[in-house]
């Protein structure tokens, strides 16, 4: 989620306080309107093509330096929902193993333990 890339890159930061991490997250601007975002909002975002309005999931991370002069972006851009769909069939499978599996003792997974296994549909 993007709560979660940004707290992880809030660590690259002096300040990487809990208070540091919360007024990151408050500052994420959420893009909810059809026009905006077919528009790219006037240039400032990448648009989302008309076909995906109703499923798609754009993000971009920035790293400004403190006099502004310098910019680093990270941008993920989803069209469709099947990698969602996608993401939790493997999840599913991936626990199905998991519970048949006699020596597993864990019991709590997460994205990325289905990702490392390697076990993708």
């Amino acid at each position: 989620t993007a709560k979660a890339i940004v707290s992880s890159l809030i660590s690259l930061v002096e300040d990487s306080s809990p208070d540091a991490v919360n007024n990151a997250i408050e500052a994420i601007e959420r893009v909810r309107d059809t026009e905006t975002q077919l528009d790219g909002a006037q240039g400032r975002l990448q648009k989302v093509p008309s076909n995906y309005i109703d499923g798609h999931a754009y993000h971009t991370y920035s790293l400004i330096s403190p006099g502004g002069d310098v910019r680093f972006e990270l941008r993920h851009n989803v069209n469709g929902r099947n990698v969602y769909a996608e993401g939790t069939a493997d999840a599913v499978l991936f626990l199905a193993r998991r519970l048949r599996s006699a020596d597993t003792k864990k019991r709590l997974f997460n994205m990325i333990d289905v990702l490392q296994s390697g076990e993708l549909f």
